[in-house]
């Protein structure tokens, strides 16, 4: 495997890499040096109690989290609080497929779930910054599902809670359309069972994949609306060639598939034999489930149903005709509304 030049401090510092030593996995095997790509941002109070988490999403890293989401002003402001955004593992910038070694490189690398990376994170925030509780956690997409296991794998920590769209167990069909996307890059011939010299050999699959995500992570309100023209590009041919082709063509296959892997399984009511009430029961944190109003992977009626078994959670849909990928913050009125309902939760005794 050659060293992908996408995943560097130059395109998504500055982050730090954090060892948390080896980390088994639920579905069997070792990580045998978890590294963690971490970015923060302001300082640790006396109390140790000011502490964020975010964690990242499907394809996207801790950059995009810092550009979208954190600043002064913000709701998530570095002045008031410390904010650790950690990279999902196997999302290129932590430890991924590219850069593990030996026989866990490549098409090698072992499935992780999304328990996985929260029990690594759980080592990371308590043994490296000596943290016992957080006063949020908040993500979307997939750090959504991170964020819902981090409520009921350790309800006693979590003070607040923000799944902004995401699910606690993921839908069947979801599941189906996150495998739409994983075969449109192992179907390209050039995949070879990942064994691949570099993501210009998938260019075919990874160019499919951009596709199906250019259906189905925005809308078709956001298409009827000319949104693509309004964020500069001329035709709907160039949207998909320069901003979403272009988007995911560096990235590489093998992560992106490890990421879809764990995202198609979360699951918190694997805790409770497959209870997702039982499991949703066991949240402490002050919860608002937040979906996109336009969102065709987690549809605001799926949040719904589990936001209802969620003890004194609040339901705070977003209205956005961007769809899922209105998390990119396309839309200046999404971020207002993630901000306003991030700072009511926030001022919230907890």
């Amino acid at each position: 495997m050659t060293q992908n030049t996408y995943y560097t401090q130059e395109a998504h510092g500055p982050f730090e890499r954090i060892g948390i030593g080896a980390l088994e996995l639920e579905d069997g095997g070792t990580l045998p040096d978890c590294q963690f790509a971490v970015a923060t941002h302001g300082t640790l109070n006396a109390a140790r109690d000011n502490a964020i988490l975010v964690p990242t999403w499907y394809s996207g890293t801790s950059k995009i989290m810092e550009q979208a989401y954190i600043g002064p002003g913000r709701a998530l402001d570095p002045s008031k609080y410390f904010i650790i955004v950690v990279n999902q593992i196997g999302n290129g910038l932590s430890t991924s497929p590219h850069d593990a070694a030996g026989e866990l490189a490549g098409p090698g690398f072992p499935k992780v779930r999304i328990g996985d990376d929260v029990r690594a994170q759980h080592r990371l925030v308590t043994e490296h910054y000596g943290l016992r509780e957080l006063a949020l956690v908040v993500g979307g997409s997939m750090g959504a599902q991170q964020t819902y296991e981090w409520a009921v794998r350790y309800p006693e920590m979590v003070r607040r809670a923000a799944p902004i769209a995401g699910t606690a167990k993921n839908t069947e069909h979801d599941f189906l359309f996150a495998q739409t996307l994983a075969d449109a890059i192992t179907s390209d011939p050039g995949f070879q069972d990942g064994r691949y010299a570099s993501p210009a050999d998938v260019a075919a699959g990874l160019k499919r994949h951009a596709q199906l995500w250019t259906v189905m992570g925005w809308s078709t309100e956001f298409f009827r609306a000319g949104r693509h023209k309004a964020l500069g590009f001329d035709s709907l041919q160039a949207f998909v060639d320069n901003f979403m082709t272009g988007y995911f063509a560096p990235m590489d296959p093998n992560a992106l598939l490890a990421m879809a892997w764990k995202w198609q399984r979360g699951d918190v009511s694997r805790h409770t034999g497959g209870d997702l009430a039982a499991a949703l029961g066991r949240i402490q944190a002050k919860t608002f489930v937040m979906p996109i109003s336009h969102d065709m992977f987690f549809p605001p009626a799926d949040c719904q149903a589990e936001q209802r078994l969620i003890p004194g959670s609040e339901f705070r849909p977003l209205a956005c005709i961007d769809g899922h990928l209105g998390l990119f913050g396309t839309d200046p009125q999404f971020l207002a509304q993630v901000d306003a309902h991030l700072a009511e939760l926030l001022a919230l005794p907890a």
